[in-house]
């Protein structure tokens, strides 16, 4: 069914409708046709087709005069309202595709906020009309269902919806890391020593957890241990760390800092988390407003930087194995 923008006009008649509108405005077909550089004889026809769609004379025709009836006039001022409403709409979206403008919302898991807390300010700054709206969780996100224009996530592979497209900006690793003054009392620190120090672990539930290691080598290890605090909040989890309450196995970022600062030293530096890939997910490339597009390219640009800042103090050792999205 045709949607209808009054009795019998469809939304096919609205170029009829600016044709009639522009007759009437310009008093005449051939003065029409010349503003409007269309033929004429098309003009007529198109007017005379939207006249037998409505069933009334629009205008009355002669060889030499043209007078818009009564019901012409009524129906022009209609149309006059009618294709104003449609630039306006056409101006909206022109303007939302000209320039980074509107709302963007992002969604990313709560180990995200300190690292996108120390760029995003700079995002707002460059582009100064952009609304971002931030969601942090750690659940699963349905972009479509939640309306959410970008998710940031962190997976050691990707096998989502294949709807969902992927742009990938690095990979980052934990790191071991305590305070001085924990080695001080518990050190020096070996692999088979880990299990039984005091932990700190990213979980939501108080329960026996294992943190997976790998090194230069290729090798792995499982290391079980009974964290003395569970949390899924990184800044709880270092805040513990830095105090000398356990030792914990932190994110590249967080660690970095620590590592900078002297508050943190790393512990068994040849061991860490196998890499994990950070990634934006979003619905489309294909008419993508300029907002949401500038935030993709603008994390691109700046979370590299801000993940290889831990390298300068461990290096990375070499990839075992890579993945491309």
């Amino acid at each position: 069914m045709k949607k209808t923008l009054s009795a019998g006009i469809t939304m096919q008649d609205l170029n009829d409708l600016a044709l009639f509108a522009a007759v009437v405005k310009h008093k005449g077909f051939t003065a029409a046709a010349n503003a409007l550089g269309v033929p004429k004889s098309k003009i007529s026809k198109r007017v005379a087709h939207l006249e037998e769609q409505l069933g009334v004379r629009l205008l009355e025709r002669s060889t030499r005069k043209l007078r818009v009836t009564d019901i012409g006039e009524t129906f022009y001022e209609r149309c006059e309202t009618i294709l104003a409403g449609v630039e306006e709409a056409e101006s909206i979206v022109a303007a939302a595709i000209s320039e980074p403008a509107g709302p963007v919302r992002l969604a990313m898991p709560l180990g995200f906020a300190p690292m996108l807390a120390d760029i995003l300010p700079l995002f707002l700054k460059r582009y100064p009309r952009v609304r971002l709206s931030i969601l942090t969780t750690n659940r699963p996100i349905d972009l479509i269902e939640e309306r959410i224009d970008v998710a940031l996530r962190v997976r050691a592979s990707y096998e989502g919806d294949q709807s969902i497209v992927v742009r990938k900006f690095g990979d980052t690793r934990q790191h071991l890391a305590a305070s001085p003054s924990f080695i001080d009392r518990h050190g020096p620190v070996t692999l088979d020593k880990l299990s039984l120090l005091p932990t700190i672990a990213m979980q939501e539930q108080p329960s026996r957890a294992i943190w997976t290691l790998v090194n230069a080598d290729g090798g792995f290890r499982d290391v079980a241990h009974t964290p003395i605090l569970s949390c899924i909040d990184f800044g709880i989890l270092e805040r513990a760390v830095i105090e000398g309450i356990g030792l914990g196995l932190l994110p590249d970022r967080i660690a970095e800092r620590g590592f900078r600062s002297g508050v943190l030293v790393p512990v068994l530096p040849e061991w860490r988390s196998p890499e994990s890939s950070i990634h934006a997910a979003f619905t489309s490339r294909h008419g993508m407003l300029p907002a949401v597009r500038a935030l993709i390219d603008f994390l691109a640009e700046t979370l590299p930087r801000s993940m290889a800042g831990c390298d300068d103090i461990i290096p990375r050792p070499p990839t075992i194995t890579d993945w491309s999205i």
